[in-house]
């Protein structure tokens, strides 16, 4: 049960982070300096590290509110099994965020993540465009659009989670009862 209540925190710490799309073909090196470039204007990386740090302040509540969740709905347990089951969870939560922890402070991580978005830049934008948003993200009205970035993702974060997390329950009820037919 233990390592179940441990994956299963992990998969709903993974299933509220973005997903993104496959690695995209190597772009043309002049569009990938200006991405580059722009990336930098906007201190993607010091952005990154923040935004990773706001995540893993908000992990723990949402792996718990998540696992409680998936316990509530489950229909084969009873009361006493269903409070039995979130101590447990609660128990292994501090691992699985400590886990959760170590991927957000790899370093290579942010390395990566720039590198797979150069083509989410590069098939959207010309070059022309990229250099625009460049100069706006130099400017003091983009330097404080960045700047506010994090806490307004951690923020629009926890809205999500507390506008979409009732309309799941129903939802989750019904598939642990689909999942448990024999």
């Amino acid at each position: 049960m233990k390592k179940f209540v441990v994956a299963l925190t992990a998969a709903a710490a993974f299933a509220v982070l973005p997903s993104f799309a496959l690695a995209a073909p190597a772009a043309d090196p002049q569009a990938t300096a200006a991405v580059k470039a722009m990336l930098d204007a906007m201190e993607m990386r010091k952005n990154m590290l923040a935004m990773y740090a706001e995540m893993q302040k908000a992990m723990p509540s949402i792996m718990r509110q998540q696992m409680v969740g998936l316990i509530q709905a489950d229909p084969k347990l009873n009361a006493e099994q269903k409070k039995e089951a979130i101590a447990k969870a609660e128990k292994a939560l501090p691992q699985v965020a400590q886990t959760v922890g170590k991927i957000f402070n790899d370093p290579a991580l942010i390395d990566e993540m720039i590198t797979e978005m150069v083509p989410l830049y590069t098939n959207n934008y010309t070059v022309d465009e990229i250099k625009q948003l460049t100069a706006f993200y130099k400017s003091p009205i983009g330097r404080k659009m960045m700047a506010l970035s994090p806490k307004l993702s951690a923020e629009g974060m926890a809205i999500g989670q507390r506008v979409v997390t009732p309309r799941l329950g129903k939802l989750m009820q019904d598939l642990m009862q689909d999942v448990q037919k024999p």
